[in-house]
């Protein structure tokens, strides 16, 4: 099923993402977040993708047949461009056609010093150009409520998005962002600026201080006075800030949902029982 095809059915579309395994652990350790996922029956799962060569690529590959053959949920694989040549998305095009996987989300994606960036496509409006042209996969692709990291401003940003979209791209995925009012602003930006595609607001659950800190500083989200008071009181106390991070994420959903959003995207990081939590919490009003 092509991901454009769940929108518009009077529903919130609810998916998740998961990242391969560690190169020390098998690939079959994803097993348990899958399991754990399935239940839940996101209406899709996104795999990422590496910069860290081919074994990196093959285990996104791999998982992503896994998610469309044996759980029976349509799977979107990331595919970025400094990992991959047009050799390489050849050959990914064609491997994944053969597992039956029909979405792919094109990025540019970080380079990592270990590995020499791939240098056929300088961005991910040039890969999303290349799929469409050279297969009939469906091509999402990631936008940023809050501008990209190495954009100008925020009109630059937009102006790239949509070039992203006219290149082909038929459904967006949020960067995260912690809130609100950032997303619908962009939101409504990026429909005066003609980006009518369905767009997913990006969603991660504040579970740990220091990874949350480095996601920030990565991603260039802005932290809310209330994220930052949550921080501050539960920051050094694992249980509680569990709670109050799955609360935060709830509240947000909850009045996205409110607002129309298409879709949420919610950033596992490969732990089902919190995506599980939030999934039940909200099971209600998104089918409104």
């Amino acid at each position: 099923m092509k991901l454009r095809d769940l929108f518009g059915q009077g529903r919130t579309v609810f998916s998740c993402e998961v990242f391969p395994p560690k190169k020390t652990a098998p690939v079959d350790s994803i097993y348990t977040t899958l399991d754990g996922l399935k239940d839940i029956r996101p209406d899709f799962i996104s795999v990422t993708f590496g910069a860290g060569g081919s074994n990196v690529n093959q285990s996104t590959r791999e998982i992503a047949a896994l998610i469309e053959t044996q759980y029976h949920i349509p799977a979107m694989a990331h595919l970025t461009c400094v990992a991959a040549g047009k050799e390489d998305v050849d050959r990914l095009l064609a491997e994944l056609e053969a597992d039956g996987v029909e979405n792919i989300l094109a990025l540019r994606g970080d380079a990592n010093p270990d590995y020499p960036p791939k240098t056929d496509f300088r961005y991910a409006s040039e890969l999303v150009a290349y799929i469409r042209t050279h297969s009939s996969f469906g091509v999402s692709a990631a936008c940023y409520p809050e501008g990209h990291l190495e954009s100008p401003d925020l009109v630059s940003d937009i102006r790239h998005l949509k070039e992203k979209v006219d290149a082909g791209a038929q459904h967006l995925v949020s960067q995260l962002f912690f809130d609100n009012e950032d997303f619908f602003r962009f939101l409504e930006r990026a429909r005066i600026a003609g980006i009518d595609v369905p767009i997913e607001a990006g969603i991660m659950p504040v579970l740990s201080k220091s990874s949350i800190q480095r996601m920030v500083s990565m991603c260039g989200a802005s932290m809310p006075g209330k994220l930052t008071r949550i921080l501050a009181k539960y920051g050094d106390h694992p249980s509680a800030l569990r709670e109050a991070g799955i609360a935060y994420a709830i509240d947000q959903i909850s009045d996205l949902i409110a607002g129309g959003v298409d879709g949420i995207h919610l950033y596992t990081m490969n732990n089902p029982e919190v995506a599980k939590q939030i999934a039940g919490s909200i099971s209600s009003i998104r089918k409104l």
